[in-house]
């Protein structure tokens, strides 16, 4: 073996392997340091304590702390998404039957994962221009998987209903918003009946 190669590798793991091990780490301490005292309240030093990580290692995955923001905030959402695509997918029953399995995983993860609740409902609001792009792509896409939950065959009206799924995107995120804000004081079956009937316009 020369010594370039075992400069490369280290315990069978590449350089680059290693650096997103490193990134990962910080990207999931992010969740967890943004979820408990805030966004705005966070350092990098707070997020690399808790990825157990020095400094330096930040920015060699991020430009700064809205970048990592912007990272933390993509990977609970595209978590959460694929959770209720799946579901979309997988389910036999009618319409509203699909709607209510969708909208109960939905507020079901934001009970069980309160830190990412509060990511992805809360923190999201007024960080920067670069969050608002990232975050206002992913709710387009939530949006889309109402529409085709709620009216399977919705290829050709995904444009013509723009305004209409923007606005039951919105619905749901001000529900969410109220629940946890009232300690998740209804049950999730309650929330995600309620919901139910806000998003049954999708299928008009």
């Amino acid at each position: 073996m020369t010594a370039t190669a075992r400069t490369r590798r280290y315990g069978g793991h590449s350089t680059e392997e290693r650096r997103l091990a490193r990134r990962q780490l910080l990207i999931d301490a992010a969740i967890r340091v943004y979820g408990e005292v805030g966004y705005r309240n966070a350092t990098v030093k707070a997020v690399c304590d808790a990825a157990g990580l020095t400094e330096r290692y930040f920015y060699e995955s991020f430009a700064n702390s809205e970048a990592l923001f912007v990272a933390a905030y993509d990977s609970v959402a595209h978590q959460l998404l694929d959770r209720l695509k799946t579901i979309r997918k997988e389910h036999t029953g009618t319409a509203d039957e699909r709607g209510h399995a969708v909208l109960r995983a939905y507020y079901q993860t934001m009970k069980d994962d309160p830190v990412g609740a509060q990511l992805f409902v809360v923190e999201i609001a007024r960080v920067g221009p670069a969050v608002d792009e990232v975050g206002a792509a992913l709710l387009r896409e939530f949006g889309e998987l109402l529409s085709r939950t709620f009216a399977p065959q919705t290829n050709a009206r995904l444009k013509r209903s723009e305004l209409v799924r923007a606005g039951a995107v919105g619905a749901m995120l001000w529900i969410a918003k109220a629940w946890i804000g009232s300690g998740y004081a209804k049950s999730v079956d309650v929330v995600a009946t309620d919901a139910l009937k806000l998003c049954r316009v999708l299928a008009d």
